[in-house]
C-alpha cells in the first residue's frame, strides 16, 4: 500500500496547536477533528468543512480552558459522537444524519479520574481508559458505566481488532492487556498479553499480530499470544524521533505509525506470514504527528500534527475502471471499494479471513459482484448491499453464475449446483444436477411471511429430465420426488414453497402439492404460465384463453377470458395486477381482480392483519362482505379475537361485535394481570363456545372451574331453563325451588303455555296441564294425555272440550280416536272420513256400518289417486267395483298387465280409449306383437303402422297399411318416413321405403344430396338408363369442384366426355393427366393440342424440351402463330427454329393491321423484313406521315409513290397548295399541271408550267385562251374572276390592278370587297411604296362609301396614323380617334381634342357629348373630377353603368382617405355583388375599423350605415353565383362585426356599459379583421371600467405585447398561453401602425405593472359551466360550438331566446336588458338596432319590441 497526499484539510499554525484527536464515521460520510481550542470540526467525505461545535467543561465554574479533549469516536450508526475529556467526563452529542442539525447532548458519564482514550466498537457500548488505569464500559442505553478490568498503570492507548469484538489497552508501565467481548471461536487468551520496554503510545492490532512502538524508536510485531515476531529498530537513525501514534487499516492488513515529519507504512504479507515495510512517507516541516484516523472503507488516511494541521492521504494498492461504469479501488489485499460512477453508490468488498482478492467482476445486469480469493468466493448484491463470503476451493474459474433470483446466487460447477444466499457466509445448499437452465430450478427463500413459519427455504430442481426433486434447504432434507412420464421444460415453486407448478414438453401444466404429495394436471396446451408475485394466484394461457386460478387449492376452478394474442408478461404494481398481451402490433393489458389476489394471499399466509388492512381499503359490496365473513370465521378459529371483532363490526353484526368486545376486554385484562395468552382463560373459552352456540362446551369450561353460578347465569340469560334447572339439580343448588318457580312464572308471562303444561304434567296436575295445552292450541297433546288417564276419559266435559278443539284444529283422526274411545261410532266415522283416515274408517264401518264399506273403499281409492299412490288405489277401486277408475289407476301406476287384464274382463266397449296408451307402452318396449292387437282394438291402425315403420319392420307395416289405408295415404306415409330416415343417415332403409312406393327419383335425389354417387349411378342405370350419360357428366363436374379428380375423370369417361376430363386436369395444372386422357380417348390431334397448351403453360426452355419430346415443335409454332399466340410462337422460334421468326412477325403484323393497331403492325412488318407492306398499309389508311416515315427509313423507293398518293388526296380535298408541294417533291410537275387544268385553275397551271416545264407554256396558254373565249364578255364579273385568277397564280400586282378597276355604283358591297382585297394584297405582297399608293387610292373611296372604320383600319395597317384619325373624325367616331391618338401617336391628342371641341361647338351644346357617347362623357366627367355630375349622369343610365362610376368614385375616396364618404355613397346607391367590387368593400370596411375614437354614441350612424351596406351586400351575394363562396362568408363575418360595433355605440348611448363591454370582448375573436392592438385596448379598457380586473389585465397585457411587437416589426415572440382553449385567434395580420397614442399606452403599462404586483387579481380568464373561457363560443373539452348572442356576442348556453332565422339566438338576460333600456330611454339608436335585428334574424320573438 502506498500513501499519496491528497489535500490539506486544516492549515497548520506557526506555533504548537496540537490536534488532540480525530475520527471517521462508520458510514464514511463524516470526519471529525478536535483542535487544541476544544472545537470539533466536521468534514464531509470530500474533505469540505461542513459544520463545527464547541465542547463544554464538566463544570462551567472552572472555565472553558479547564480541560483537554483526549479522544472521540462516532457511534456505529454515525449519528452520535462521544467526547472524552480530562475533566473526568464523557459527553455523547447527537449530531443527526444531515448537516446543520442541532447538536444535543444525549448522554454524559462522569468518572473518578481523567479520561485518556476512547473507542465505540458496538451499539450502546463505549470503551474508555482512565488515568487511574481502569478500562471501563459506558452503556448509552442505560446511561450507566461499569469497569471491564482494572490495572494500576495509566492507560496510554486503546485499540480494537478488525471486527470490534476485542480490545487492547496499552499502559504507562509497558503492559498490553487483551480483552474479548466475543473471541469468535479463535480460542485466544484474555488478560495481560505482553510487556513492552517503553509505554506503548503507538498500539495497533492487525490481522495476525499486534504492533507496538514508543519512545525507544523501535517497532515490534508480537504474535497472537504475545511472543515477538519481528522488530524494526530505528534507534541508530539520527533523523527518527519517538513514535507517537499508530493506526490499523479496516482490513487489518496495513499499519501506519506516525513520528516526526514521517509516516511509516507496514503491510502484512500473507505468503511470507510477516510484515513488510513500505517506503515511508516523509514530509519536511510536518512536525510530530499527534493523531491518525483511517476511513472505514480503507480509502483515506488522515494525520493531525503538533502545529494543528490535518493532512489527507489516499491509500490504495491500485485503481481500475470496470466496463466504464464502476471504479475498483483496492485499498488492501483483501479489501476492494466498488463505486458506481453514475450513481456514486459504494460497496466495500472485504475478505473476512484476510485472503487476497483476485479479480472482481460485476455481472447480472451490473447488479451482482463476484470475486475469488485462494480459498473463498465473495458474492454481493449491489442493490441491497448484502455481501457473502463462502468457502470455495479453486475450480479454475469454470463456474457458471445465474442471477435470476434476487435473494440467492446459483453456481454451477462440474454437474453440481451450489446456492449462496446474499448476506450469509455459509453455503445454503448443494445438489447434483446436469440441468443448468434457470427455468428448471426454483428457489424460494422466506419470500412471504407466513404465520408460524420461520426459515422457509425450498429448492426444486431436476434430477433427470423426467424427475423433479424438492429439498428443504433450511433442514437439509428431501421433501419429495416427482416422477413424470414425459420431459419437463419448466418448473416453479410458489413463494411459500408449498406448491410446485411444472410443465412438460406436451404443454401440459401440472400442480404438485408438497404437503399431500398429490399431483394434478390443471391445463393442456399451456403456452405461458407464471405465479402472480406476492400471491398464490396462477396465470396461464391455453390457446386462445387466459386462465387465472385465484384459489390454486381448487385447480378445477379456473377463471377464463378469451384472448386474441399471446401473453408476454405479468406486471404487479400500485395495487394492480396486469397481464400484458400482444395482439398483432398492439399491446393490451388485462387487469386481474386484485381483491381476490391480495385477500387470498393474506388468508393463505395466515396474515389476518394484512387481510384486514386490505379489506379496509375496499368499498362495501357483496364480494367484500363475503371476504369479511371468511376472515371473521378464520380469525375466530385462530383466536384472533380483535380481528374477529373488527370483521363483525364491518359486517354490521352489532351483537357479535359487542359480545367479542366484552370477551376481548376479559382476555386483555387477564393477559395484563397474569401475562400469557388471555384467550386461554376459561371465561374467554366459554364465551367463544357460546358464540359458536356450543353451550354444552361452554358449560364444561365453566364446570371445570366449578363456576356453577356462571353456568346458571348463562342458561338463564339464554332462557334455557331446563338446562339451568338440570345443572342446579345435579349440583344440589339451594336456589332450585326458586328457579322452578321463576321458570313457571316466566313461562306464563311469556305465554309459553305448552312448556307450562309440560311442567304441570310433570307435577301430575293433569287437569291443569290439559287446560294449558288447550290454551296453547295443542288439543292433540291434550287428547293424548286424556286418553292415557282413565279418570279423564270418563269426564265428558273434558272430552267434549278436547274433541271440539281437535275438530276446530282439523285433527280429525285424533278426534275420531277420542270418539271411538267413548263409543260414539257415528261421529268417529265422520271424523275418520274427514281426516282421510280410511283404514280406521273401513275397520269401524265393517263392525258398525257394513253398508258404507263400498263407498268408503271408492273414496279411499280417490284419496290415494289424489296422493299419487296409484298402486294402492287399484285394489280399492276393484273392491268398490269401479273398473274404469281401476284401469286409469293401473295405467297411472304403470301396471300394464293388470290394466290389460281389467280391460279384458270388461263387457262393454267403454274401455276402448285405454287401448292406445297401453299399446304405445308396449311399442316403446318393442313388444310389437302385444302392441299391434291393442292398436287395432283401439282403432289406431296408423299408429301401429308407424310403430312397425320406426322399428324397420317394413313387411308387417306394409301388410297392415295395405289392409287398412288408400294407396295415396300409404305413399305419403312412406315418403315422409323415408325422409325422416334420411335425416338419421339410414339411407338403405330410406331407399327401401322409396322403392316400396315406387319413388326411385326421390332415392336418387337423396343419394346425390349426400354425395353417394355410386348409389346414384346404380339407381339411374336401373330406372333411367337414357339419363345415365348426363348423370355421369353432372357428377363429374361436382366431383371436380371438390378436387376429387380421378373420380371425376371416371365419370367424364363414362359420360363419353373426354374433353371435360382434359379441361379439368388442364385447369388444375395436372398436364400429364390431361395429356394421358387426350392421347387415350381423344382424336388424332387432341393430344397435340394438349401438348401445345402444356408447353404454353411451361414457357421457355421447358416448353421447347417438352415439344421436342413429343416431336411437335414446328407444328406448335405454326399453331401458335395461327392462333395469335405470337409471343409464345416467337419464344419457341427463338429457342429452336430462328428461320421461322420473320414469318411469325408477318402474321402478327397482318393481324394487327386488321385490328387497326397500325403502329404495332408497322413494327412487326419491319421485323418481318416487309417495310413495303407497312407503307402500303399507311397509304391505304391515308396516314401519309406514317407512310412517308416508314418509306424514308426503310424503303426509299416508295417515297415518290407516297407523295403522289398524298397529292391526289389533297386535290380531292381542294387543298391545292399542299397537293402541288407533294407533286413537286415527287418531281411530277406535269401531274400538277394536269390536276390544275382539270379544276380550271389556269393561272396556277401556267405558273407551274412557267417554272418547271417552260417548253410547254405556249401550248398551255393557247388552251387557256380557248377556254376564256368560250365564257363570253369580260364585264365586272370577268374582272373579278380575272383578278382572282391572277391572285391565285401569284401575279399579285396584276390582281391588285384588276381589283382596283372594279367600279359598279349599283353594287356597293362588291366594290368595297374588291377594293379591300386590293388593299390587302398590296399590303401583303407588294412593296411598301406601292402599298402606300394603293391605300391612298382605296381610303378616300371607302370614306365616300361611309366605311370610315374600314378606311381607318387600312391606314393603321401602314402606320398612317393621321389619315386614320381623320377617317374616324370624318365618321364622328371621336373615342376611337382619341384612343388611336393616345395609343399610337400622342402628338395628335390635342389635334383630336381640338377637332372634337370644334365639333361640339358646331353642335351648339356644351353637354351634347352625353347624348352622342355617354361613356365618353362620363369618362370625361371622371377625368375632370366632376364626380357629382358624373354620378348624377350615370344614375340616369342603367344600374351597371352607375355602379361602374360609383366604384371609381369610391376607389378615389378611399385613396384620399375618406372611407366614410365612400360608405355614404354605397349607403345611397346600394352595394351590388360584383366580384370586382369586393376589394373596395373590404378596403372601406378595414379603413373604417381602423378609425380611432368611434365607439361613442355619436358614431352610431356610421356603424349602422356600414352594417346596413353589409347586410344588403350579403343579401345580394345570396342571390348571386357567389353565394356561400369564401368571399360571401367573409362579408357575413364583416356584417356581424359591423352589427357589434353599431350595437356597442347604441349601448354606450344608453349607459348599457356591461353590454358594450361584452361586445368589445366578443370582437376579440375577429382580430383577423379588426386591428389587434385596437381590439385588445378597447376590450381591456371596457373590462377595466366595469372592474373585471382579470380580463382587463390579460387583454391590456396582450395589447402591450402587440404594441411592442408592432414597434419591433415582428409578432413571432407573442406568448399565446393565456388564450389556449379560446376562440381568440393566435395568427393575426400585422397592423401597419399603432392605433393608440403613446400617452394612453404608457398609462396602460403603469396600470398593468401595478396589477401584476397585486396578489388579488388571478391572471386567468374567467370560466363558465363548460369549464371554458366565458366568451369563447368553442367549448374546450367537447369541441361543441355555441351560437353567439345577437346583442353581446357571448355564447348562448341555457337561458336563450331563439329567432326564426337559422343560427340566430340571444341570451335572455342581455336581450331583456337591451329591450328595457330601449323602452325606458326611447333611444332611436337602440330602436334602430332592434329594427335591424328583426330584419336580419327573421323577426323579433313574441315578447319583442314593436316600433311605433
Amino acid at each position: 500500500m502506498q500513501l499519496k497526499h491528497l489535500k490539506t484539510l486544516l492549515t497548520p499554525q506557526e506555533g504548537a496547536a496540537k490536534v488532540t484527536c480525530m475520527t471517521w464515521a462508520p458510514n464514511n460520510g463524516k470526519f471529525a477533528v478536535c483542535t487544541v481550542d476544544r472545537v470539533v470540526l466536521l468534514y464531509d467525505e470530500q474533505g469540505e468543512k461542513r459544520d463545527k461545535f464547541s465542547t463544554k467543561p464538566a463544570d462551567s465554574k472552572y472555565g472553558k480552558k479547564s480541560y483537554v479533549v483526549k479522544a472521540m469516536a462516532f457511534s456505529p450508526d454515525s449519528t452520535k459522537i462521544a467526547i472524552a475529556q480530562t475533566d473526568n467526563i464523557i459527553y455523547v452529542y447527537k449530531i443527526g444524519e444531515e448537516w446543520g442539525e442541532k447538536k444535543v447532548i444525549c448522554n454524559k458519564f462522569v468518572q473518578t479520574s481523567a479520561l485518556t482514550c476512547l473507542l465505540w466498537p458496538a451499539e450502546h457500548a463505549i470503551v474508555f481508559g482512565l488515568a487511574e488505569g481502569k478500562v471501563r464500559l459506558a452503556n448509552t442505553k442505560t446511561n450507566k458505566s461499569s469497569t471491564v478490568y482494572g490495572t494500576d498503570s495509566y492507560v496510554v492507548s486503546l485499540t480494537s481488532n478488525v471486527s470490534g469484538k476485542g480490545i487492547l489497552s496499552g499502559h504507562a508501565d509497558g503492559t498490553v492487556v487483551r480483552y474479548f467481548f466475543d473471541d469468535e471461536g479463535s480460542g485466544e487468551s484474555q488478560g495481560k498479553l505482553l510487556t513492552h520496554p517503553c509505554p506503548p503510545y503507538a498500539l495497533a492490532w492487525g490481522t495476525n499480530s499486534v504492533i507496538v512502538a514508543g519512545c525507544d524508536k523501535k517497532i515490534v510485531a508480537y504474535g497472537r499470544e504475545g511472543h515477538i515476531q519481528q522488530t524494526f529498530d530505528y534507534s541508530q537513525d539520527r533523523s527518527e524521533k519517538e513514535f507517537t501514534v499508530a493506526a490499523t487499516s479496516p482490513s487489518g492488513q496495513s499499519v501506519v505509525i506516525g513520528s516526526y515529519d514521517r509516516l511509516r507504512v507496514f503491510n502484512w504479507g500473507p505468503r511470507k506470514g510477516a510484515w513488510d515495510e513500505a517506503s515511508p512517507k516523509e514530509i519536511p516541516n510536518l512536525y510530530t504527528i499527534t493523531a491518525l484516523a483511517w476511513k472505514k472503507d480503507g480509502s483515506r488516511l488522515c494525520a493531525g500534527t503538533l502545529c494543528g494541521g490535518v493532512e489527507q492521504f489516499d491509500c490504495c494498492l491500485r485503481r481500475s475502471i470496470y466496463k466504464n461504469k464502476f471504479e475498483m479501488t483496492y485499498v488492501g489485499l483483501s479489501q476492494v471499494i466498488v463505486k458506481n460512477l453514475s450513481t456514486g453508490m459504494r460497496v466495500v468488498l472485504k475478505s473476512h479471513y484476510g485472503y487476497e482478492i483476485d479479480e472482481v467482476k460485476i455481472m447480472g445486469k451490473d447488479r451482482y459482484l463476484v470475486a475469488h480469493t485462494s480459498d473463498t468466493l465473495l458474492l454481493g448484491d449491489l442493490a441491497s448491499n448484502k455481501l457473502s463470503e463462502v468457502a470455495w476451493q479453486g475450480s479454475g474459474g469454470n463456474e457458471k453464475f445465474f442471477f435470476e433470483n434476487e435473494t440467492v446466487c446459483m453456481i454451477f460447477n462440474a454437474g453440481e449446483l451450489t446456492l449462496v444466499e446474499y448476506g450469509s457466509n455459509d453455503i445454503l445448499g448443494s445438489v447434483r444436477t446436469e440441468f443448468m437452465n434457470p427455468h428448471l430450478i426454483s428457489v424460494r427463500l422466506n419470500e412471504r411471511k407466513q404465520r408460524g413459519v420461520e426459515g422457509n427455504k425450498k429448492l426444486a430442481y431436476l434430477i433427470d429430465i423426467k424427475t423433479i426433486a424438492i429439498v428443504d434447504l433450511a433442514g437439509g432434507y428431501n421433501l419429495g420426488t416427482i416422477n413424470h412420464d414425459s420431459k419437463i421444460d419448466w418448473l416453479e415453486l410458489n413463494e411459500t414453497g408449498r406448491k410446485l407448478l411444472f410443465r412438460d414438453k406436451k404443454l401440459r401444466l401440472h400442480l404438485y402439492d408438497i404437503e399431500s404429495s398429490v399431483k394434478t394436471t390443471v391445463l393442456s396446451f399451456c403456452s405461458y404460465v407464471q405465479w402472480v408475485p406476492g400471491s398464490d394466484v396462477v396465470v396461464s394461457q391455453n390457446r386462445g384463453n387466459l386462465c387465472v386460478w385465484y384459489n390454486i387449492d381448487s385447480p378445477e376452478r379456473a377463471t377464463m377470458f378469451p384472448l386474441k394474442g399471446d401473453i408476454v408478461d405479468l406486471e404487479r404494481s400500485n395495487g394492480k395486477t396486469e397481464v400484458i398481451v400482444t395482439e398483432g402490433v398492439n399491446t393490451v393489458s388485462y387487469t386481474l381482480d386484485e381483491g381476490l389476489i391480495e385477500f387470498g394471499t393474506a388468508i393463505d399466509d395466515g396474515d389476518y392483519y394484512r387481510a384486514t388492512a386490505f379489506l379496509e381499503t375496499l368499498e362495501m359490496s357483496s364480494e367484500t362482505e363475503a371476504m369479511w365473513k371468511t376472515l371473521s370465521k378464520l380469525s375466530l378459529e385462530a383466536r384472533q379475537l380483535h380481528i374477529a371483532e373488527r370483521c363483525f363490526a364491518a359486517l354490521g353484526d352489532v351483537s357479535k361485535a359487542r359480545f367479542l368486545n366484552e370477551t376481548n376486554k376479559i382476555a386483555d385484562k387477564v393477559s395484563k394481570e397474569y401475562g400469557g395468552d388471555g384467550t386461554e382463560f376459561y371465561q374467554v373459552k366459554a364465551r367463544l363456545a357460546m358464540l359458536a352456540k356450543n353451550y354444552k362446551l361452554a358449560e364444561m369450561y365453566y364446570m371445570e372451574q366449578n363456576a356453577i353460578d356462571e353456568v346458571m347465569e348463562m342458561y338463564q340469560e339464554l332462557h334455557m331453563w331446563d338446562d339451568c334447572i338440570a345443572v342446579a339439580e345435579s349440583k344440589g343448588h339451594p336456589e332450585l325451588d326458586n328457579l322452578r318457580r321463576s321458570y313457571y312464572q316466566w313461562l306464563m308471562e311469556t305465554n309459553q303455555d305448552e312448556k307450562a303444561g309440560e311442567v304441570k304434567e310433570g307435577e301430575e296436575d293433569f287437569m291443569g296441564a290439559i287446560n294449558l295445552f288447550l290454551k296453547a292450541g295443542l288439543p292433540a297433546k291434550a287428547a293424548r294425555l286424556a286418553m292415557s288417564r282413565e279418570e279423564l276419559v270418563s269426564n265428558c266435559d273434558v272430552i267434549n272440550r278436547i274433541a271440539a278443539a281437535l275438530i276446530k284444529g282439523e285433527f280429525y283422526e285424533r278426534a275420531g280416536d277420542l270418539f271411538e274411545k267413548i263409543r260414539n261410532n257415528q261421529r268417529a266415522l265422520d271424523c275418520y272420513r274427514k281426516g282421510n283416515a280410511f283404514r280406521k274408517a273401513v275397520e269401524l264401518a265393517r263392525v258398525a256400518f257394513p253398508a258404507d264399506v263400498v263407498k268408503l273403499e271408492e273414496a279411499w281409492g280417490d284419496y290415494l289417486v289424489q296422493q299419487k299412490q296409484m298402486d294402492a288405489a287399484i285394489n280399492h277401486y276393484i273392491e268398490a267395483g269401479c273398473s274404469s277408475k281401476a284401469i286409469e289407476a293401473a295405467i297411472g301406476a304403470r301396471q300394464w298387465k293388470k290394466a290389460v287384464h281389467i280391460l279384458e274382463l270388461q263387457e262393454d266397449r267403454s274401455g276402448g280409449k285405454y287401448y292406445l296408451k297401453i299399446a304405445q307402452y308396449y311399442a316403446s318396449i318393442q313388444e310389437y306383437e302385444v302392441a299391434e292387437p291393442l292398436f287395432v282394438k283401439g282403432d289406431h291402425i296408423k299408429d301401429a303402422i308407424d310403430m312397425y315403420t320406426v322399428a324397420g319392420r317394413w313387411e308387417q307395416a306394409h301388410k297392415l297399411a295395405a289392409k287398412c289405408m288408400t294407396p295415396e295415404d300409404v305413399s305419403t306415409l312412406y315418403i315422409s318416413r323415408a325422409q325422416e330416415l334420411e335425416g338419421e343417415g339410414k339411407y338403405k332403409e330410406a331407399e327401401r321405403l322409396f322403392a316400396t312406393v315406387d319413388e326411385p327419383d326421390l332415392a336418387i335425389t337423396m343419394y346425390k344430396k349426400n354425395k353417394m354417387f355410386d348409389d346414384v349411378i346404380r339407381l339411374v342405370a336401373k330406372h333411367h338408363p337414357d339419363l345415365l350419360a348426363e348423370t355421369h357428366l353432372h357428377l363429374a363436374k361436382e366431383l371436380e369442384t371438390e378436387s376429387r379428380f380421378s373420380e371425376a375423370e371416371y365419370h367424364y369417361m363414362e359420360g363419353q366426355e373426354w374433353k371435360g376430363a382434359v379441361n379439368m386436369y388442364r385447369v388444375n395444372d395436372m398436364w400429364e393427366e390431361a395429356y394421358r386422357v387426350a392421347k387415350s380417348h381423344g382424336g388424332a390431334s387432341a393430344h397435340k393440342q394438349v401438348a401445345y397448351l402444356w408447353a404454353k403453360s411451361l414457357g421457355g426452355e421447358a416448353a421447347v424440351k417438352l415439344l421436342n419430346k413429343f416431336g411437335l415443335l414446328e407444328t406448335a409454332i405454326d399453331f401458335a402463330a395461327d392462333n395469335c399466340s405470337f409471343d409464345f410462337a416467337l419464344e419457341l422460334a427463338r429457342l429452336s427454329t430462328k428461320n421461322k421468326i420473320p414469318e411469325i412477325h408477318l402474321k402478327n403484323a397482318m393481324m394487327l393491321e386488321d385490328e387497326g393497331k397500325f403502329a404495332e403492325a408497322e413494327t412487326e412488318f419491319i421485323k418481318a423484313g416487309k417495310p413495303k407492306e407497312a407503307v402500303l398499309m399507311y397509304v391505304h389508311n391515308q396516314d401519309w406521315v406514317g407512310a412517308q416515315r416508314v418509306a424514308e427509313a426503310n424503303d426509299p423507293d416508295s417515297v415518290s409513290d407516297v407523295l403522289v398518293g398524298q397529292a391526289k388526296f389533297c386535290f380531292e380535298q381542294k387543298d391545292f397548295q399542299k397537293a402541288e408541294a407533294f407533286l413537286l417533291r415527287a418531281q411530277r410537275p406535269e401531274l400538277a399541271i394536269k390536276y390544275y387544268k382539270d379544276t380550271e385553275m389556269w393561272s396556277d397551271a401556267m405558273r407551274i408550267c412557267k417554272e418547271y416545264l417552260p417548253n410547254k407554256l405556249s401550248i398551255l396558254q393557247e388552251e387557256y385562251e380557248k377556254e376564256a373565249t368560250k365564257k363570253g364578255s369580260r364585264g365586272v364579273e370577268g374582272m373579278v374572276e380575272q383578278a382572282k385568277e391572277w391572285e391565285q397564280s401569284g401575279e399579285y400586282a396584276r390582281a391588285v390592278e384588276c381589283y382596283l378597276k372594279v367600279k359598279d355604283s349599283a353594287n356597293g358591297p362588291l366594290m368595297e370587297k374588291c377594293w379591300m382585297k386590293a388593299a390587302e394584297l398590296a399590303i401583303k405582297f407588294l412593296t411598301q411604296e406601292r402599298a402606300v399608293a394603293v391605300i391612298h387610292s382605296v381610303g378616300p373611296r371607302l370614306t365616300q362609301l361611309r366605311k370610315y372604320s374600314a378606311a381607318a383600319e387600312l391606314y393603321l395597317n401602314l402606320d398612317l396614323v393621321k389619315e386614320a384619325i381623320d377617317a374616324f373624325i370624318e365618321g364622328e367616331e371621336w373615342n376611337k380617334a382619341k384612343r388611336v391618338a393616345k395609343e399610337l401617336d400622342p402628338r395628335f391628342e390635342d389635334y383630336v381634342d381640338q377637332r372634337y371641341k370644334e365639333h361640339l361647338k358646331n353642335q351648339g351644346k356644351a353637354d351634347s357629348l352625353v347624348g352622342v357617347d355617354v361613356m365618353a362623357a362620363l369618362d370625361m366627367y371622371a377625368e375632370r373630377g366632376q364626380w357629382e355630375k358624373c354620378i348624377e349622369t350615370a344614375s340616369k343610365q342603367n344600374y351597371k353603368i352607375l355602379h361602374k362610376y360609383v366604384a371609381l368614385y369610391a376607389t378615389h375616396l378611399i385613396k384620399e382617405g375618406d372611407a366614410e364618404k365612400a360608405l355614404n355613397l354605397y349607403a345611397q346607391h346600394g352595394a351590388p355583388a360584383n366580384p370586382q367590387n369586393f376589394n373596395i368593400y373590404k378596403r372601406m370596411f378595414l379603413d373604417l375599423l381602423s378609425l380611432l375614437g368611434r365607439d361613442s354614441a355619436e358614431s352610431f350612424r356610421m356603424w349602422a350605415d356600414l352594417r346596413d351596406v353589409m347586410l344588403l351586400l350579403c343579401e345580394n351575394l345570396t342571390k348571386s353565383s357567389e353565394a356561400n363562396s369564401p368571399a360571401h362568408e367573409e362579408f357575413e363575418q364583416m356584417l356581424l362585426i359591423s352589427h357589434y360595433y353599431a350595437t356597442r355605440s347604441a349601448a354606450n348611448g344608453v349607459d348599457l356599459v356591461s353590454v358594450a363591454a361584452k361586445l368589445s370582448i366578443s370582437l376579440l375573436r375577429h382580430t383577423e379583421l379588426i386591428p389587434a392592438d385596437k381590439a385588445f385596448y378597447e376590450a381591456g379598457m371596457a373590462a377595466r371600467a366595469l372592474g373585471w380586473e382579470n380580463m382587463a389585465f390579460i387583454f391590456l397585457n396582450r395589447f402591450l405585447d402587440l404594441s411592442d411587437g408592432i414597434e419591433e416589426g415582428n409578432l413571432d415572440t407573442l406568448d399565446h398561453s393565456d388564450f389556449q382553449d379560446t376562440d381568440i385567434p393566435f395568427e393575426v395580420p400585422f397592423p401597419a401602425k399603432l392605433h393608440v397614442t403613446d400617452a394612453q399606452r404608457e398609462e396602460i403599462r403603469d396600470w398593468v405593472l401595478t396589477v401584476s404586483m397585486d396578489q388579488r387579481v388571478e391572471q386567468v380568464l374567467p370560466k363558465d359551466e363548460r369549464d371554458t373561457y366565458e366568451a369563447s363560443l368553442l367549448a374546450a373539452n367537447t369541441g361543441i360550438r355555441s351560437l353567439p348572442c345577437v346583442i353581446t356576442g357571448y355564447p348562448v348556453l341555457r337561458n336563450k331566446i331563439e329567432f326564426k332565422g337559422p343560427g340566430k339566438a340571444a341570451n335572455k338576460d342581455d336581450w331583456n336588458k337591451f329591450i328595457m333600456a330601449t323602452k325606458t330611454t326611447h333611444s332611436p339608436e337602440c330602436q334602430d338596432v332592434l329594427k335591424f335585428v328583426s330584419q336580419w334574424c327573421g323577426g323579433l320573438p313574441a315578447s319583442g319590441f314593436s316600433f311605433h
